[in-house]
């Protein structure tokens, strides 16, 4: 590979990453803004609300950026940001968090009940949402990378909703970040043994693959 083409992934990687976590920094940097320092357990109502107008303008920016730096958009941050629009209105219109909190239980669940099914039918979605990201890898393999993430994105829903259910509404927009995501880091590259064992070489593995969902 040259060093344009190290260069170019380089930046297609953070792009990525700034793309699916940007909106739920500028989710957590408003609402800290607005919040008083004595927030009620749901949190101070105003600045939910403004931390979810700004979360909602935030996605669908990152959207657009997606399309625009990286030529395309690809099928869970559709559904991420639909879902962040959705359930950001229903927040604001409700006056009520709980809908904001349970986007992240929905995207897992469809998308861990998605990949099981396919499983099931011999059919491994994550084959299609990656292309051809992870070069060499055989059929079993991408069976079992998708079995297993779906799986995790079954746990990860149920992390969630224990969340949701025990902690203040700024407590759980913390672990977002500090739960979440080193979870699904971990996880990611815990994958990679099994992935060798079954086709994939070190270099067909493409800087996007290593990013995790969205939150």
């Amino acid at each position: 590979m040259t060093e344009p083409e190290k260069g170019k992934k380089a930046s297609s990687s953070w792009i990525n990453v700034a793309v699916d976590y940007g909106p739920l920094l500028v989710f957590l940097g408003v609402y800290r803004w607005f919040a008083p320092e004595q927030a009620e357990p749901i949190g101070d109502l105003a600045a939910v609300i403004k931390g979810t107008m700004a979360f909602m303008v935030a996605a669908v920016v990152a959207l657009a950026i997606s399309k625009w730096r990286l030529g395309k958009v690809s099928p869970m941050l559709w559904f991420s940001t639909a879902l962040i629009v959705g359930f950001g209105a229903l927040t604001v219109f409700f006056g009520d968090p709980v809908f904001v909190q349970l986007k992240p239980t929905i995207i897992y669940t469809v998308f861990g009940v998605a990949l099981l099914v396919g499983v099931w039918r011999k059919r491994a979605l994550l084959q299609i949402l990656l292309e051809a990201a992870f070069e060499g890898l055989r059929q079993e393999g991408w069976l079992k990378l998708s079995r297993n993430w779906g799986v995790f994105f079954l746990l990860l829903a149920l992390l969630n909703e224990g969340m949701r259910a025990n902690m203040t509404f700024e407590g759980w927009l913390w672990a977002k970040l500090w739960v979440f995501l080193p979870l699904t880091f971990l996880f990611t590259f815990s994958q990679i043994p099994m992935l060798l064992k079954h086709g994939l070489t070190i270099e067909g593995v493409d800087e996007e693959t290593r990013n995790p969902p969205p939150a």
